[in-house]
C-alpha cells in the first residue's frame, strides 16, 4: 500500500509541476494584454483612428490565438483504435511464448488483417509492452502521458499536451497566431519604442510597459518564425518531427518519404479539403488516424493480395491517393480488401463476335 500511496502522490506533484510551462505563457499573454490594450492603445496612443485600428486587429488575432492555444491543450490526443488491441486469448498465447521469433509470428498473424506497413528497424511488428496493442502507422508511445498516440509528431511542455493526429492542425494554427501576434505588437509598439529612446513619451508607468513589450513581443517572434517555418516544411513533406530524427521502416527498407503525397494533398491531410476551416481552430484533418495513404508501389507481402487489391493500389497511384476518411473497418476494407473494379486492358481478350460479352475470372 505504502509504494502505491507514494507513487500515486509523486504522479499527482508530476501533473501539477506539467502545468508551470502553460501557466507561464497564460501570465505573459495576459500581461501582454494588459501592456498593449490599456499602457500603450489607450494610455498613450492619442490619435483616436490609430487607436480604434490597432485595438479591433489586435482582438481578432488575440482571440483566435487563444482559441488555438485552448484547442491544442484540451483536445485529448487519439489512441489506437480496439482492433489493434490484443485480444485476451492472443495475450495468452503471447505470454506462453519465450523465444521473440514465436512472438513475432503471432504478431505477425494479428497484424496480417490490419493495415499496418511500417516495421522496426530489425523489421519487426511495431508492439507496445506496455499498452499491449500492435501500433498503427506513425503511431508511437508517449512516456510523459504513458499511452500510445495516433501519428504521434511531440509532447509539447508547452501545452502539456501530446501533440499528434487529433490536434496537429491547432498546434500548426496556434504557432500561426502566436507569431502574427507578436510581430503585429512588434510592428505596431515600434513608433512609441523609437519615441521611449527620444524622451517623446510621458513620463508614466505607461512607457516602462511599452519598453518591455517591444522586447518580449520581438524575441518571441524569433523563436516561433523559426518553429513555425520547421513545422511548415513538416507538413510540406508529411512528416511528423519523430519521422524527421528517425525515418519510418517499410518492409523494403527505411523510406523518409515514404508517407509523401505531394505539396498538395500532404498540406490537405493536415487541414482538410474546405478551405473555410483552414484558419479556423476546429478538427478538419483527413483520414482516422490509424491507417495513412503511401507513395510506395511495392506492396508489404505479409499483406493480404488479390487481383483486387494490386488493382486498387495502381488505380491509388494514379489517381492520387485518396485518403481513408471512414471509421477502420471500412478503412481496411479499402487499403487491403478493396472491391474489384475491373477495366479492359489494350492487350486484354477480345470480345467474340458470337455474343460474349465479358469474360469471368474466377479467382
Amino acid at each position: 500500500m505504502a509504494p502505491s500511496g507514494s507513487r500515486s502522490i509523486k504522479r499527482g506533484c508530476q501533473r501539477v509541476l506539467y502545468w508551470i510551462p502553460v501557466l507561464f505563457i497564460a501570465l505573459i499573454v495576459a500581461w501582454s494584454y494588459y501592456a498593449y490594450v490599456l499602457q500603450l492603445c489607450i494610455e498613450s496612443i492619442d490619435d483616436t483612428g490609430e487607436k480604434v485600428i490597432y485595438l479591433l486587429v489586435y482582438h481578432v488575432v488575440f482571440i483566435m490565438f487563444v482559441w488555438a492555444y485552448w484547442q491544442t491543450i484540451f483536445t485529448k490526443p487519439m489512441n489506437p483504435l480496439k482492433e489493434f488491441h490484443l485480444s485476451y486469448s492472443d495475450k495468452e498465447l503471447l505470454e506462453r511464448e519465450d523465444r521473440g521469433e514465436s512472438q513475432q509470428e503471432i504478431l505477425r498473424r494479428i497484424a496480417k488483417d490490419l493495415p499496418i506497413y511500417t516495421r522496426t528497424n530489425s523489421g519487426a511488428i511495431r508492439f507496445c509492452d506496455r499498452c499491449q496493442l500492435l501500433k498503427p502507422d506513425r503511431c508511437h508511445h508517449c512516456s510523459v502521458c504513458d499511452k500510445c498516440i495516433l501519428k504521434m509528431d511531440h509532447h509539447c511542455p508547452w501545452v502539456n499536451n501530446c501533440v499528434g493526429f487529433s490536434n496537429y492542425k491547432f498546434f500548426m494554427l496556434f504557432l500561426a497566431y502566436s507569431l502574427l501576434y507578436c510581430l503585429f505588437i512588434t510592428a505596431t509598439d515600434l513608433k512609441y519604442f523609437i519615441k521611449f529612446w527620444l524622451n517623446g513619451l510621458p513620463d508614466t508607468q505607461a512607457k516602462f510597459h511599452i519598453l518591455f513589450l517591444f522586447f518580449s513581443a520581438s524575441m518571441f517572434s524569433v523563436s516561433l518564425a523559426s518553429l513555425f517555418i520547421y513545422h511548415c516544411w513538416l507538413v510540406c513533406k508529411n512528416r511528423s518531427t519523430l519521422e524527421a530524427v528517425r525515418a519510418p521502416v517499410f518492409r523494403h527498407g527505411t523510406d523518409k518519404n515514404g508517407f509523401s503525397l505531394g505539396f498538395s494533398k500532404n498540406f490537405r491531410q493536415v487541414f482538410g479539403d474546405e478551405v473555410k476551416y483552414w484558419p479556423v481552430p476546429l478538427f478538419s484533418s483527413l483520414g482516422d488516424g490509424c491507417s495513412f495513404p503511401t507513395c510506395l508501389v511495392n506492396l508489404d507481402p505479409e499483406q493480404p493480395s488479390s487481383p483486387s487489391s494490386s488493382n486498387s493500389a495502381i488505380k491509388s497511384v494514379a489517381e492520387g491517393h485518396q485518403f481513408p476518411s471512414k471509421p477502420l473497418r471500412e478503412s481496411q476494407s479499402r487499403l487491403l480488401t478493396s472491391t474489384p473494379s475491373w477495366s479492359e486492358s489494350d492487350n486484354g481478350v477480345e470480345k467474340d463476335k458470337k455474343g460474349i460479352n465479358s469474360i469471368i475470372i474466377v479467382v
